[in-house]
């Protein structure tokens, strides 16, 4: 049986009189009519349902209202249609053309071409909306973009928690502000604390630069960053990569944890270890834990080593000054060396060795004093300069023994391939060193002091020797060398503490 009224007084008491009728749920639970143009009470197979023309509908303190809307009594379901809107409390509205209600759960699902829920700051527009009025959380599964404003983010499904303010959002997220672009999978979004919590591939891109990384949390409010997996920030003059990374968003200073590797754009520097900090207004980098340092110049690779690496940049001529502490190895294909402090400027193409300094070369040189200035012209070392207890050593291939120059300073020039030229000793000068003769026969051991003294080499061997003031020497047959007259006072050929590359790079011990 179908039952008509034409409402011309008060619906809203007929409502009630059906109600009190029929209850088939708990009338404290029912939703309530409170405003209607028209209404049709409708009993059908002993299911009670109104239909309500412009109607408003209340429950639990939310407001519903539409053109039309049907509602199962029994059941407690409002089916509604047109200029749909949910008004709960003083801050959320939703917005669209169809509305599903479940009274008992209190779950609302609008839809439409454009469905739309907002609060106090932000707008959230879709196609449809499933909103738990209970617990205050929205979520859709068709396209959604949220605007507040600061930002725009889009996703392809998302969940809006009105009570806490967080969002999450899933696949192909996009936040979008004025300083900053954000793209993620995944994204746990604070509104209140403005952190952005992702998970999947991210990358963030501002004026300064980008972050690439999978997992991490971002501040969109003051573009603070920290990231727990193997993330890179790449800008204008350098990149910064480490398993974990702090970013400050105001003045893009880096923290990096675990394999750090800066990479200077400008000169090619690459610093590697095991933790890293840059200051980007600075340009200074500091970077420790199986540090090291590589340099391309031209076609060849400078390798440093150090307990820790510092790296000053200039920005105004685009130059470099690398400062290695403690425990220091270095590295080129024609020349190692080690000491306790190193400086190098890549301006000029100066290494600076302090602290015990020794090096070789692949040429069969040692050179030891307590410091020494390596200065280098087309990538090759041009003069090396020693100051204090300067001790350089050559092999004699010929006579399988050594040669040695000792002094207060000594400066040593270099021919291309990184041979031995010219020795100049300047104070307290000695000499021991291996004659031949035109046939390349060892003729004696020539031991010689004197305070100032010029040598020249030819193949690691002495083939002149000049002498400012009065030389003191001799020269000793073959036959008549002892073997304490083979070695100047502080000998000492160390070819077996040379670094090796893997060493430099500390892939051996």
């Amino acid at each position: 049986m179908t039952f008509f009224v034409l409402m011309f007084f008060s619906p809203y008491l007929l409502a009630q009189k059906a109600l009190s009728q029929s209850k088939p749920v708990q009338s404290e639970d029912l939703v309530e009519i409170i405003k209607s143009d028209e209404l049709e009470i409708v009993n059908e197979n002993g299911v009670d349902s109104r239909r309500v023309t412009n109607g408003v509908f209340k429950h639990k303190g939310a407001l519903l209202y539409s053109k039309l809307a049907i509602q199962n009594i029994n059941t407690n379901v409002i089916e509604a249609f047109g200029n749909v809107k949910i008004v709960q409390g003083d801050t959320v509205t939703v917005t669209g053309d169809t509305l599903y209600y479940y009274g008992n759960t209190r779950l609302a699902i609008v839809s439409g071409k454009k469905t739309v829920l907002k609060d106090s700051k932000r707008t959230l527009t879709t196609r449809k909306i499933e909103y738990d009025m209970a617990n205050g959380i929205a979520n859709y599964k068709t396209p959604g973009r949220t605007v507040d404003e600061e930002n725009v983010l889009t996703s392809k499904e998302g969940f809006y928690n009105t009570r806490t303010k967080e969002f999450t959002y899933y696949r192909n997220v996009k936040l979008v502000n004025k300083k900053y672009v954000l793209t993620t999978d995944t994204l746990l979004y604070n509104s209140i604390t403005k952190w952005s919590d992702f998970n999947g591939v991210t990358k963030i891109t501002n004026k300064d630069g980008t972050v690439n990384g999978t997992k991490g949390r971002y501040n969109t409010e003051s573009a603070a960053s920290a990231f727990q997996k193997r993330t890179t920030v790449d800008n204008e003059t350098y990149t910064l990569t480490a398993d974990s990374l702090e970013v400050d968003g105001k003045s893009n200073n880096g923290r990096g944890k675990g394999n750090v590797v800066i990479v200077a754009k400008k000169d090619k520097t690459v610093l590697n270890g095991d933790e890293g900090y840059y200051w980007k207004k600075e340009g200074y980098s500091k970077i420790f834990g199986h540090a090291y340092v590589r340099n391309v110049v031209s076609d060849d690779t400078l390798y440093i080593r150090a307990d820790t690496l510092y790296s000053y940049e200039n920005q105004r001529d685009s130059t470099r000054k690398l400062v290695g502490n403690k425990n220091v190895f270095i590295y080129k294909s024609d020349f190692q060396g080690k000491c306790d402090s190193i400086t190098y400027n890549t301006a000029d193409s100066i290494i600076r060795f302090f602290r015990k300094p020794i090096l070789w070369s692949d040429q069969h040189y040692q050179m030891e004093a307590d410091s020494i200035t390596a200065f280098l012209v087309n990538n090759e070392i041009n003069r090396m300069l020693l100051k204090g207890k300067s001790f350089v050593i050559t092999e004699d291939t010929l006579v399988k023994q050594f040669n040695q120059v000792k002094g207060r300073t000594i400066n040593a020039y270099f021919e291309t391939g990184n041979k031995l030229k010219q020795v100049l000793v300047d104070g307290n000068g000695e000499s021991a060193y291996y004659a031949v003769d035109d046939n390349q026969k060892n003729i004696g051991l020539n031991r010689v002091e004197c305070g100032r003294m010029n040598l020249l080499f030819t193949d690691n061997r002495v083939q002149k020797i000049s002498f400012v003031g009065k030389p003191d020497g001799k020269l000793i047959p073959p036959s008549k060398i002892k073997a304490p007259e083979r070695q100047l006072e502080g000998f000492n050929w160390r070819i077996t503490e040379k670094p090796t590359k893997n060493k430099t790079i500390w892939r051996e011990l």
